[in-house]
């Protein structure tokens, strides 16, 4: 018998059986600019059915499948159908944050391994229930908090570990606020929106055109606000740098603002203080949408201040002033002008004390991972614990009060107020 070339796979290409079929739940904005773009060169990733409520958004990504990787998918409105699938290995999640947990896990329960964006969850509770399903069927979950993946975050986490900045006193995450939004009179839902589908777990509302599609952030039905949406990307890179992974804070107490004259029901300005315990050096985290450049060190990002110098760390550019001496990876820093040194010269990574997990690209490393069964950089009790963080945030915001919270137990002490708001009430059928 002649066996087709084509089953061993194309030159240079993986043989399909070493390719990992990949459905997408959710084909928005963020789909289509970040994950597509990513999947569609790479030789390992071979497209499967697209799931999302909103048929023109489906449409057009299977339509793009089709032309630009010569394939054609199937299209779903309920995610279960995609999770169901035989012929898929793994899902994306990137749906609104209410429907993170419940696509995860469902996919989980289906076999599937699970790229799932952060926020990771709504609440407390649904991220305890995802760590339990992932370890239960071996589940590789990678939580989209990219940061992780990104050499300057981990340089910067790197130099605070190896003590290089001295003993590490307090970390200042910095992110923005929001507005409080405009009034929209509630309609009819378009035709190409599955409402009912949409809304799935949260409570009933009527639609209105700035609840969906990116403005869900701002509605605490749906989201956390900024302090979820940023805050899961900057405390998940506190997190590492204190050490706390498998860890948090143990008091924490918040101020902020919420708006009167706007449909945003989220904060929308917050300063949050948090305190870790002794195993981590009771180092404080302040998290806060607050334009002091004193206290978030030059913009949108994380700063870490030592007994001997800081490190401030973003998307752009990590920069530490040491001594009276500025190291930066940019050429002109903004501290320094052109005076910095090259911090990758200085302080080469295999020359530091602590070198962490080392990812350069954060779907590669899923892939990777999936393949070996290892855990990925930001794994589902990763991302669990940094979201966390942004949750007993939003939990000090609304009860107005400092809170105590015991991170083995993942529990307030002695307060069933605080407890009860760790999980949410889901609507229908719906249950994580």
């Amino acid at each position: 018998m002649i066996v087709p070339s084509t089953v061993f796979g194309r030159p240079g290409q993986p043989a399909p059986s070493d390719r990992v079929v990949v459905g997408s739940i959710g084909t928005g904005d963020l789909w289509h600019n970040y994950h597509y773009p990513t999947f569609k060169n790479n030789k390992r990733i071979t497209f499967g059915p697209v799931c999302d409520v909103d048929r023109n958004r489906r449409d057009l990504a299977a339509k793009k499948i089709l032309a630009e990787a010569n394939r054609r998918v199937e299209t779903y409105n309920d995610f279960r159908d995609v999770c169901e699938r035989k012929d898929i290995d793994a899902v994306v999640v990137v749906t609104p944050d209410h429907w993170h947990a419940l696509a995860a896990n469902y996919a989980m329960e289906c076999g599937k391994d699970v790229y799932c964006q952060k926020p990771l969850t709504l609440d407390i509770d649904e991220g305890k229930k995802l760590v339990d399903t992932a370890r239960r069927y071996g589940t590789v979950f990678q939580v989209g908090s990219q940061q992780r993946s990104d050499t300057r975050f981990r340089l910067a986490c790197e130099l605070v570990r190896s003590g290089v900045i001295g003993t590490l006193k307090q970390v200042n995450a910095h992110i923005n606020g929001v507005d409080a939004g405009e009034w929209q009179k509630p309609t009819t839902a378009p035709p190409e929106l599955d409402w009912e589908m949409w809304l799935g777990p949260a409570p009933y509302a009527q639609y209105v055109p700035n609840r969906v599609h990116y403005q869900f952030r701002w509605f605490s039905d749906y989201s956390g606000g900024k302090l979820t949406d940023w805050g899961a990307h900057h405390n998940d890179i506190a997190q590492w740098g204190i050490g706390a992974d498998g860890s948090g804070p143990v008091k924490v107490r918040a101020t902020g603002k919420f708006g009167d004259n706007g449909p945003h029901d989220v904060a929308l300005s917050f300063d949050v203080d948090y305190t870790y315990g002794s195993e981590h050096g009771n180092v404080a985290l302040r998290c806060t949408s607050g334009n002091d450049d004193s206290v978030h060190g030059g913009g949108n990002g994380v700063k870490f201040i030592g007994s001997n110098g800081w490190v401030f760390v973003n998307r752009e550019r990590v920069e530490m002033q040491l001594d009276g001496k500025v190291f930066a990876s940019d050429k002109k820093s903004k501290t320094a002008g052109d005076k910095a040194q090259d911090i990758f010269h200085a302080f080469p990574e295999d020359k530091l004390k602590v070198q962490l997990y080392k990812s350069r690209d954060h779907h590669e490393n899923w892939l990777d991972c999936i393949a070996s069964r290892q855990l990925p950089i930001c794994d589902v009790e990763v991302g669990h614990r940094s979201v966390t963080v942004c949750h007993l945030g939003n939990i000090a915001l609304k009860l107005g009060r400092e809170l105590e919270w015991d991170p083995i137990a993942e529990r307030f002490n002695s307060d069933e107020q605080a407890n009860r708001l760790m999980s949410r009430p889901k609507r229908g059928v719906w249950a994580v």
